[in-house]
């Protein structure tokens, strides 16, 4: 008797583990982004207000995005659905904005070892960024919500605002704005025009991150670079950003494999942000003084 009572504890154990190692589920989430008010810029003189709206239309539609997060008991990749071009959208133009604008590539967070993974594509070539998680000082609070049936409780944090994620630009306050003018007179003053369409805007230094997390779904996992909480993040208000989860589908037959990307220069996130950084003062000053569209027009990227 003891031993057959043995034997079904073991069993139900083994039962157990397994059931734990083949656990597996997968989220859509919805991004949106509000973009930045044209209005009232120093932009371009041969912008009309007709071209102002496109572009802010524009704009709209590439921060609306939806995401897929394949997640596992330690790991998950984190990718933008597939969506063929719209008519007259240049491949090259959307993939550079896309990382950006917090997409392009297969984000991979393996929280046991603390590291993320993902290939990005920049300037024609492609690149391997691997480094440490972010780790956050998440601050849980007592407040609930209800998403998609599951009760969510919310989480604040701090963070630096990363210099490559442009979904964060915001118009310059007033004073920023007069000291802009004053330099641009004494431009003029001396004989320059240049004018600058990015001159407008700034990243804030930091900012503050509201998440909400369900301890039904017993993973420290969430969409980007997000996690670190008792349960699976649902949603994450960033700056300007909202990520909502609008489907989660637990331990489906169909199993997706879960791995890191292996395309792409292998390079630190410091190391990728300047390389960013450095290309875009570049074309920061090539396209000063230029005619025909904001930041003195459109840069191609040839492939």
């Amino acid at each position: 008797m003891k031993k057959i009572f043995f034997y079904m504890i073991l069993m139900l154990v083994c039962t157990q583990l397994q059931a734990q190692k083949d656990f597996q589920g997968m989220a859509v989430y919805e991004s949106k982004t509000q973009a930045p008010k044209l209005e009232g810029m120093r932009t371009n003189r041969d912008i009309t207000p007709e071209m102002q709206k496109n572009m802010e239309e524009r704009m709209k539609q590439m921060l609306e995005k939806t995401f897929i997060l394949n997640f596992d008991k330690s790991a998950s990749i984190y990718k933008e659905e597939e969506k063929l071009d719209a008519p007259g959208q240049q491949g090259g133009m959307r993939i550079m904005m896309n990382s950006f604008m917090g997409g392009g590539g297969t984000f991979y967070k393996d929280v046991k070892s603390k590291t993320y993974t993902v290939d990005k594509e920049f300037m024609g070539k492609e690149f391997l960024v691997v480094d440490s998680l972010p780790k956050l000082n998440w601050k849980l609070e007592q407040e609930t919500k209800q998403i998609g049936g599951y009760t969510c409780y919310k989480a604040t944090a701090v963070k630096e605002a990363s210099k490559t994620d442009f979904r964060n630009l915001r118009p310059k306050n007033n004073d920023d704005k007069k000291t802009d003018n004053k330099k641009e007179d004494e431009k003029k003053t001396s004989g320059e025009t240049k004018t600058n369409f990015q001159d407008n805007f700034e990243l804030p230094k930091e900012i503050v991150i509201t998440a909400w997390y369900s301890p039904e779904i017993p993973i420290n996992q969430g969409p980007e670079n997000y996690w670190g909480l008792p349960g699976l993040i649902l949603e994450v208000n960033d700056g300007r950003t909202t990520i909502l989860c609008s489907k989660i589908v637990l331990n489906s037959k169909d199993k997706v494999e879960i791995k890191a990307s292996k395309k792409g220069k292998v390079i630190s996130q410091k190391d990728y942000d300047e390389t960013v950084i450095k290309k875009m003062e570049e074309f920061r000053e090539m396209n000063r003084g230029r005619e025909g569209g904001p930041g003195g027009g459109p840069v191609m990227i040839r492939r």
